[in-house]
């Protein structure tokens, strides 16, 4: 059984984390392969793994590591591949691991899922695989549906033990919770003429990123669609474009300051969401920090702030994994730009 997905660990001491992947890989049936190699203690290891992995199918790796997290960065520099980075708490609440993962140069994009967050960086992979492979797909549909069914039991849970005398529960929240729900519907792709992509700018201060992100789909020949709107200022309108935008592979939002675009559009689809964080304020730090740290279930791909540029190499690489032209033009592109 040749493994899919190729997870190295940077340390012994990161497979608490580790084990959350694993239990998701398990559950969604999604063969794997795990090893333990340090970016600077174990270099030429590291090297050989990945390059090896590689020619042999593996599809997405995952790296794990806490610290100066260099390792999914070198992963990068390495393969043509997705790779998926999983920072780990071990200093500063784990701040320096997420900014090493996240903040990597063009063209090596590492898609940067929360502190300690292995259970989403092994559902991203899945949904990256899910792409090409139906039945990943319908297998992390019903995963997501799981999730879901947890919330609403523990909200039964919560409310049944609240003895207040003022608490007024209203009377349809039971009924709320037994209705099937939009965001979950499986949604069967038809159209092959659908653009690959939908790229979402939060507003027009992010046009000047979204324009970087276009610029190189365009260059690498990926179809994409581009609207600018707001979950926040325009709800409606908001899901009314997520529902016709149902059967594009992939999103990419665009978001500055709280970073609502990416957590909007997660919520409603279970394609992969690479997410871009834009400076308004503080750097970008608020936007980056809003929107990597998603909670189990519902990954963003995070790449560097204002790094438009990797998240469409990260969308390329993506799609190249069925898409042989696409694949071609990536390894030139990366290869050209590393040498």
């Amino acid at each position: 059984m040749t493994p899919k997905v190729m997870i190295l660990l940077g340390s012994a001491s990161d497979y608490n984390i580790a084990k959350k992947a694993l239990d998701i890989l398990e559950q969604l049936e999604i063969p794997y392969d795990l090893r333990v190699a340090s970016a600077h203690r174990t270099h030429e290891k590291v090297k050989e793994i990945v390059l090896q992995s590689t020619l042999k199918g593996v599809e997405v790796f995952i790296g794990i590591a806490g610290l100066s997290a260099h390792l999914p960065g070198m992963i990068a520099a390495n393969t043509h591949r997705p790779v998926i980075g999983v920072p780990v708490d071990v200093k500063v609440g784990g701040l320096d691991a997420l900014f090493a993962c996240s903040q990597m140069p063009f063209p090596a994009p590492v898609a940067t899922v929360g502190i300690d967050r292995g259970e989403n960086g092994a559902l991203l992979a899945a949904q990256i695989i899910g792409i090409h492979d139906e039945n990943v797909r319908k297998k992390v549909f019903q995963l997501r549906e799981s999730f879901y069914d947890k919330v609403q039991r523990d909200e039964a849970q919560l409310l049944n033990n609240i003895e207040g005398n003022f608490y007024s529960p209203g009377d349809n929240y039971l009924e709320f919770a037994d209705r099937p729900s939009k965001k979950n519907e499986l949604v069967e792709e038809k159209s092959p003429q659908y653009p690959m992509v939908a790229v979402i700018p939060g507003s027009y201060s992010d046009m000047k990123v979204a324009k970087k992100t276009t610029m190189f789909l365009d260059r690498l020949g990926i179809t994409y669609d581009m609207n600018v709107i707001s979950p926040i200022r325009y709800p409606e309108r908001f899901e009314k474009y997520m529902e016709r935008m149902s059967e594009v592979k992939l999103f990419i939002a665009i978001s500055g300051l709280s970073a609502h675009v990416t957590g909007a559009v997660v919520a409603l689809t279970d394609k992969p969401v690479i997410g871009v964080p834009c400076p308004l304020r503080m750097g970008g730090l608020d936007s980056l920090l809003s929107m990597v740290n998603m909670p189990p279930g519902v990954p963003v791909g995070t790449v560097g702030i204002a790094n438009g540029g990797n998240a469409a190499i990260l969308a390329a690489e993506i799609l190249a994994l069925d898409h042989e032209v696409l694949d071609q033009r990536v390894k030139r592109l990366k290869n050209k730009a590393i040498h």
